[in-house]
């Protein structure tokens, strides 16, 4: 069976957030660097296909800078991602939930 352009779409989307925290997560960041990190991820994640748009916020104000920097992790993140496959528009988010950074689906529509 053939996956739709929906849920191909949705696998994209996947294929993206899966990139962006396995690739990112550990990477040293204080407050200094938070938006030149952000950047460089957006920068890297659009690269890939069908990606529309990447939106990192990095929550400096959380780092905990004892030693002047920490470690990237998804608590220090909010994530958002679109892609655009076959007609399909894949609005995703990732963000903090019961101590989680947890990568949803928010909304597909279909042109």
């Amino acid at each position: 069976m053939e996956a739709t352009d929906r849920e191909a779409a949705c696998f994209e989307a996947g294929v993206k957030f899966g990139a962006l925290y396995h690739q990112f997560a550990g990477t040293p960041v204080s407050p200094a660097s938070a938006p030149t990190l952000e950047r460089a991820i957006e920068d890297a994640i659009e690269n890939q296909p069908f990606c529309a748009s990447v939106s990192v916020d990095i929550l400096a104000d959380r780092l905990d800078t004892t030693h002047g920097y920490d470690e990237l992790t998804g608590e220090y993140m909010e994530v958002t991602v679109r892609v655009e496959y076959e007609g399909c528009l894949v609005e995703t988010e990732m963000a903090m939930e019961d101590g989680y950074p947890l990568m949803r689906v928010v909304d597909v529509t279909e042109r």
